[in-house]
């Protein structure tokens, strides 16, 4: 066999790339992960976790206390365009919905990672592939090396040199230079949403213990938010879809006029006051299209633009695409790389695809602002319908679970949350 450096490399130490990491190093493998940032830092983001990134957090490792600002989540409270607004409880049977800052939850899964064996550079950058032609082989060059079980390739890291090794996985973001180093990047491609948040101390109104989502006009198919950090601190921000018509640099006009909103002031309280400079960010959420793999390399989190159209949230399809790929070199070794490529793809189609054309649907009908009040007002009729519109809002069960046969089990709508003493897999 060809001498390697590692059998997985891991450009980008995000939830993507961690999670990946970890699954791998827990079945035996060596593993190296590389980011050009060193931990803890800041990423720009809602910092809300869904049941399904709290799911895949709990199955690698991290717990809550590792955490130091985690907020557990009982209830959302939803405010409709019409200004109705409805308390969403979560369920009692674990954590189907949590708050954590992107600062310390990266930080613990770096840790986690190491934990469990995984080496990680902080501050070393990808600069490109020795030889990046064979590094994008596809299948159909069948006589190559990179298509030969033992075969390897080379990446330069900047400050260690060179690395070998039989498998990259891409977890570094949607800027992706390993992506735009194969030639799969799109020119001029800014996502479909854009967010801007900025945090908030002194919160002495209701939001210091609320999770709120306010639905108004002016953002639709977006929304704003509140989500909740201890000490009287809040994660404040909107997003909007990029085809709504607002620049980024226009939210910056929009967000001073947002804040003074008689309903968000009033939930943030009279002395709240911005804690940290407001950040606005692209969001890439078009997984149909987005490249998934190249010869040697698969591509995952916000590389893959995986974030779901509908909300914005990413973290825990982040989570899982690290996983699905780690499983996928670890099922098919020591098949071809073809095989790992097309194991891969297979199961984020089968986890992703249809919730991604479902979330598109909806968020089209969510432009309406008379479709938003009317499900909001619908959704809170009965304590049923809250409480399982809650569960649906927080992805405790696929969004698109009704057109999915495959994915019906008898407890869909009484499957515990995670870090539950009763959490068990579906029926």
């Amino acid at each position: 066999m060809n001498a390697t450096d590692t059998d997985v490399l891991i450009v980008g130490a995000g939830p993507a790339g961690t999670a990946a990491a970890i699954t791998l190093a827990e079945a035996g493998y060596d593993v190296t992960i590389i980011d050009k940032a060193t931990f803890p830092r800041d990423k720009c983001c809602g910092d809300g976790l869904t049941a399904g990134a709290l799911r895949l957090l709990e199955q690698i490792g991290l717990q809550p206390s590792d955490v130091p600002s985690w907020v557990t989540v009982d209830a959302a409270w939803v405010r409709s365009p019409s200004g109705h607004e409805v308390r969403f409880p979560m369920p009692s049977d674990g954590i189907f919905a949590a708050v954590a800052p992107r600062r310390e939850l990266d930080d613990a899964l770096v840790q986690r990672a190491r934990a469990v064996g995984v080496k990680v550079h902080e501050g070393h950058a990808f600069e490109g592939f020795v030889d990046a032609g064979t590094a994008r082989a596809f299948e159909e060059s069948n006589e190559t090396d990179t298509e030969e079980t033992d075969g390897v390739i080379t990446v330069e890291v900047a400050g260690m040199g060179r690395i070998s090794t039989r498998f990259v996985i891409a977890a570094d973001g949607m800027w992706s230079p390993v992506r735009k180093a194969l030639g799969l990047s799109e020119p001029g491609y800014l996502g479909e949403w854009h967010a801007f948040r900025q945090y908030f101390s002194n919160v002495t109104g209701p939001a210091s213990e609320r999770l709120y989502v306010w639905f108004e006009e002016d953002l639709l198919p977006g929304y704003a938010w509140s989500f909740p950090l201890p000490g009287g601190r809040a994660n404040v921000g909107f997003g909007i879809a990029r085809q709504h018509g607002m620049s980024a640099q226009s939210m910056k006009t929009t967000w001073p006029d947002l804040l003074q909103r008689p309903h968000v002031r009033a939930a943030l309280g009279p002395d709240a006051v911005g804690a940290a400079r407001h950040l606005a960010w692209p969001i890439p959420a078009r997984v149909d299209k987005a490249p998934l793999s190249a010869g040697r390399v698969l591509i995952v989190g916000d590389a893959a633009c995986v974030t779901d159209p509908m909300t914005g949230e990413g973290i825990g399809q982040a989570l899982l695409t690290g996983v699905l790929a780690a499983e996928a070199i670890i099922s098919t070794i020591p098949s071809r790389p073809a095989d790992v490529r097309t194991t891969y793809e297979s199961s984020v189609r089968q986890h992703l695809l249809a919730d991604h054309r479902m979330s598109v649907t909806l968020s089209a009908l969510l432009r309406r602002p008379l479709l938003a009040r009317g499900a909001i007002k619908v959704a809170g009729t009965t304590g049923w319908t809250r409480r399982n519109f809650g569960r649906w809002l927080f992805e405790d069960e696929p969004r698109a679970i009704v057109l999915t046969p495959r994915r019906w089990h008898r407890k869909f709508l009484a499957r515990p949350g995670a870090y539950s003493t009763n959490a068990s897999r579906p029926d």
